[in-house]
């Protein structure tokens, strides 16, 4: 897997996955669960959305490097969905 882009149908699995780990909040939230187990529930939601977008982040660098598609005609536009991302992270403010 180290060498080979992460197909679409993985990446929607796990989004998948992070909806119904987000309904499941939201009836926590609604059943009046402890604070404790909500955040846990977050964190498990916030780790998996981190996972998807470095694999969405690793096929970006993969189809750019490697089949040097239009859409990746210059270094920029890897630059940019870095960039992107790391915004993501550094805006993580209440």
């Amino acid at each position: 897997m180290a060498n080979e882009a992460i197909s679409k149908e993985i990446m929607l699995k796990r989004l998948k996955r992070i909806e119904g780990q987000v309904r499941g909040i939201e009836r926590m939230i609604e059943e009046g669960r402890d604070c404790e187990s909500i955040i846990t529930q977050l964190r498990a939601v916030r780790s998996a959305t981190e996972s998807v977008g470095t694999l969405l982040l690793r096929n970006y660098m993969k189809i750019c490097f490697d089949k040097k598609t239009p859409e990746c005609s210059s270094i920029e536009s890897l630059a940019r969905a870095i960039a992107i991302w790391s915004q993501v992270h550094i805006g993580d403010r209440i």
